[in-house]
């Protein structure tokens, strides 16, 4: 997977696609068990579609690191190794297999092995997610998909639609180079 040499552009795009996750995590809505609804995923599914999955990872991976690290950017302009391995660590931690696999689906030009790249990445996120937020708290996986899944469903639907979309109208103008 890292055997590859990367170019100054490809490296290029891996740093704006991290800024843009750093960006779009500011987009926070506090919810009631403490899971805010971001707007990180959408842009690890578009570091997925647009990059490919090993650039996308890599985007993702650099994110998280950076946050890990205690650089403020995760949702609320928040880091360190308290948040990634807190409660909603869980959901961070996924987000470079998440790209992994939306970027996995992206690299045909089949519409379906997309759709199924962009449900397993956000199952896979929904998971850790759910896993890292009930050893935390204590709770229940019944609790943690009511308070990780549930009111999250609609919004994720329509993230992956978009991200979908603009992904696919973005690689059909040649605005970033192929994965």
């Amino acid at each position: 997977m890292l055997g590859k040499k990367m170019n100054t552009r490809d490296i290029s795009f891996i740093a704006l696609f991290t800024a843009l996750t750093v960006v779009l995590a500011q987009i926070s809505i506090p919810m009631p068990y403490g899971v805010p609804m971001t707007m990180q995923t959408f842009a690890v599914s578009l570091a997925g579609i647009l990059l490919g999955a090993r650039k996308g990872f890599i985007s993702a991976l650099l994110y998280v690191l950076l946050g890990a690290i205690g650089i403020p950017v995760f949702a609320g302009l928040s880091g360190g190794l308290g948040i990634v391995l807190g409660p909603t660590g869980g959901f961070i931690l996924s987000f470079p297999l998440m790209a992994w696999l939306i970027g996995l689906g992206a690299q045909t030009e089949n519409k379906l092995y997309l759709a199924l790249g962009l449900l397993s990445g956000t199952a896979v996120n929904y998971i850790c997610g759910m896993a890292m937020f009930s050893a935390f708290t204590g709770k229940g996986l019944d609790v943690a998909f009511v308070a990780c899944v549930l009111p999250f469903i609609p919004t994720t639907i329509v993230k992956l639609i978009v991200a979908g979309f603009v992904g696919l109208k973005i690689r059909a103008r040649h605005l970033i180079p192929a994965a």
